[in-house]
């Protein structure tokens, strides 16, 4: 390594480390992107599905190497077998999109920031953080069995769920244990499904405090997850049981978890930035986290520019990174946790209901009488159903 300042390192290489990286690249800015894996894009611990808005926030055209499928819509299985279709935007917090090869559109992100200008070191880990006075000006990276200084006038945080880096600046995370969701999921091959929608399953006995998902990729090919919240049994175990009654075959097992809880308090601080899971911006309800990342790794780029052309590096300015996000998806959030906390309690009988009365419906036709009057003694579900499928109404 020639140089050991850069006037921005990114701690992370996955999509929030990528579009971070790449945007301050853009801007003229020298970046340094450190990954901690030998390989960008692996493992997978994503149900990689994700908008169309994204390619437009990355500013990149969507490619054949990593586009698997197009989703039109979104597919809903209640525990009593019965089952409707969601199809156009805003449903469940999804709109129309697709879903990725991962382990591709990430390595492939990371080329196009490397393009732009982003040195990139892999196998290195980040060790500690360079902090004079209160003001994070580096990181102590150890790579190949060798610890050095790098140093940087703003260091941004992508390096996921647990996020060191963040503790190591002061920045306390707002999870807690049962506010992680544990995941599981298999690729699987041999499954005979409607390649244009997404599946989700719910039922106490399916997925607990979750969901099941069911995503199509291409031919038959699909990822099969679940997440759980405060189970009795571990996520694993609870997709062995559901994958026992499919004709198919696991190419595939990845074991994470999802942050559920909400962003951070507080997401900078002088010469730092936290984006992505490290940050808690993923969408409490459905734990979709991919454009919520693109669209907060840009900002974080941009301000990142923004601060290095200023010379001010400071928290007072760098508090223009978490003004900008919120501004653009922070009421998502806030309506999303408040709807996730009441999916989580609603009863095996409440989305059979929900069910019954949206099997074979035209969503967009229901009127609020017909509403009113088949959910007159599910009043709960009267609120959620507005909102949360027939966010148009």
């Amino acid at each position: 390594m020639k140089n050991m300042k850069f006037d921005v390192v990114v701690v992370g290489g996955r999509l929030a480390g990528s579009t971070s990286s790449l945007f301050a690249s853009k801007g003229g800015l020298d970046v340094l992107m450190i990954e901690k894996r030998q390989e960008i894009g692996t493992p997978v611990q994503c149900a990689e599905a994700t908008t169309n808005e994204t390619f437009n926030i990355l500013e990149i055209e969507p490619s054949k190497k990593y586009l698997c499928t197009k989703i039109e819509g979104v597919e809903f299985h209640a525990p009593n077998g019965k089952h409707f279709q969601v199809k156009g935007n805003n449903m469940y917090g999804f709109s129309e999109g697709c879903v990725l090869e991962r382990k591709i559109f990430d390595k492939e992100l990371a080329i196009e920031s490397a393009k732009s200008g982003t040195e990139i070191m892999v196998k290195t880990a980040v060790k500690d953080l360079i902090i004079k006075d209160g003001h994070v000006c580096g990181v102590v990276a150890r790579h190949l069995g060798k610890t050095f200084d790098i140093k940087a006038d703003i260091v941004i945080a992508a390096d996921g769920i647990e996020s060191n880096i963040a503790r190591m600046a002061g920045l306390e995370n707002v999870n807690k244990m049962g506010d992680i969701a544990s995941c599981a999921q298999y690729e699987m091959v041999g499954l005979n499904i409607d390649p244009n929608y997404l599946q989700i399953h719910h039922g106490q006995n399916i997925a607990p405090g979750g969901y099941l998902w069911i995503f199509p990729k291409s031919n038959g090919v699909a990822n099969v997850g679940l997440g759980v919240i405060n189970a009795r049994e571990t996520a694993y175990y609870y997709l062995n049981e559901f994958v026992k009654k499919l004709d198919a075959t696991p190419v595939e097992l990845n074991i994470g978890g999802v942050p559920l809880s909400g962003p951070m308090e507080k997401t900078f601080s002088s010469g730092l930035m936290v984006v992505g899971d490290a940050a808690g911006q993923v969408d409490p309800m459905n734990g979709a986290g991919i454009q919520n990342t693109v669209t907060c790794g840009r900002i974080a780029g941009e301000v990142a520019v923004e601060s290095i052309k200023n010379e001010d590096t400071s928290s007072k300015y760098l508090k223009k990174y978490e003004d900008l996000w919120k501004l653009t998806i922070g009421k998502n959030l806030e309506t999303s946790l408040k709807y996730q906390k009441i999916f989580q309690n609603l009863k095996d009988d409440d989305f059979n209901v929900l069910a019954e009365f949206l099997e074979n419906r035209n969503i967009e036709s229901i009127s609020k009488l017909s509403i009113l009057k088949f959910l007159k003694n599910y009043p709960h579900l009267i609120t959620l159903l507005f909102n949360v499928f027939i966010l148009k109404k």
